[in-house]
């Protein structure tokens, strides 16, 4: 028997059309509940065989940014080694990549594709293969706490003719193959920092102020939310040269917010520049010009 049905319950669904996506929200409250017709109700008292598929040296992205609204997608890479006994290119055998974050076999959510991974054989018994994870903060697939290190996993199902919608589904003739901790990654809150410099123009020996804001997303209220008491560098780049320079560590408030003063010495631009966390990838201010006269 498969060592997890639950991928099968959860994540079939988003490998094949002849599904339908339920709500993101089962009555129950949980999330992600997406359902296969057929597999999710016969898996109740029965189970399909064990697939003879295996999957290795899957690529990801090292971070996944997502922001608090839209749709996000990263591609992931894969090789599939099955018997002879499997047929790759049946038009129901179906395989993806997913995520999932917290124990294999009891995750705290997942994340899958909309569309089943595309395959080509390398030879008579592999295949590489490209799929996507598709991400939609604003239909609830994150909560803030879930950012940070995600594992990556893939599933492959040879419904065999069967239809699940049928009344003569039979899942014992259904192969499943799930395979966990095949590469890592970071699902992360989309950052943004500002920076102002003001008065502009200024003269020289005079003090300029340096305000900016660091804000990463909120996918729970699907707005960007200052990021309180971070470290950030003020940098400085000379006019007519490629390189900024620190000048300065700053923290933000409670409220992301980001103020200090300099002395204004010569032409040039001014930044904030944050290095990032596990959960907020680094980020850089668009360099605002400052005129010294």
């Amino acid at each position: 028997m498969p060592t997890r049905i639950t991928a099968a319950v959860c994540g079939a669904l988003t490998l094949t059309a002849l599904a339908v996506p339920a709500a993101h929200a089962d009555d129950d409250g949980t999330r992600g509940a997406y359902r296969a017709p057929g597999l999710g109700r016969a898996a109740e008292a029965e189970a399909p065989y064990d697939l003879d598929v295996t999957f290795s040296a899957v690529k990801v992205a090292k971070a996944v940014k997502v922001g608090p609204t839209g749709h996000h997608s990263t591609t992931v890479t894969y090789k599939l080694t099955h018997g002879a006994d499997v047929d790759i290119t049946a038009e129901d055998f179906l395989t993806g990549p997913y995520l999932y974050r917290g124990a294999y076999g009891s995750p705290d959510n997942t994340l899958f594709g909309n569309k089943p991974a595309t395959c080509t054989a390398t030879s008579a018994t592999t295949a590489k293969c490209t799929g996507k994870i598709d991400v939609y903060p604003a239909q609830g697939d994150l909560l803030n706490s879930e950012a940070g290190t995600w594992k990556g996993a893939a599933l492959a199902i040879a419904y065999n003719g069967q239809d699940p919608d049928g009344d003569d589904f039979d899942i014992t003739k259904v192969g499943y193959a799930d395979q966990g901790a095949l590469a890592t990654t970071k699902v992360q809150r989309a950052s943004k920092l500002t920076v102002n410099a003001s008065p502009e123009p200024v003269r020289k020996g005079r003090t300029l102020t340096i305000t900016g804001k660091l804000s990463r997303a909120n996918w729970e209220t699907r707005k960007y939310a200052g990021y309180a008491t971070q470290p950030v560098k003020l940098q400085f780049r000379k006019a007519g040269t490629s390189t900024y320079t620190d000048v300065r560590n700053v923290t933000t408030t409670s409220k992301g917010e980001l103020k200090t003063t300099v002395k204004a010495s010569a032409d040039g631009h001014y930044r904030f520049t944050f290095a990032g966390t596990g959960t907020t990838p680094a980020v850089n201010a668009k360099g605002d010009f400052v005129d010294v006269r």
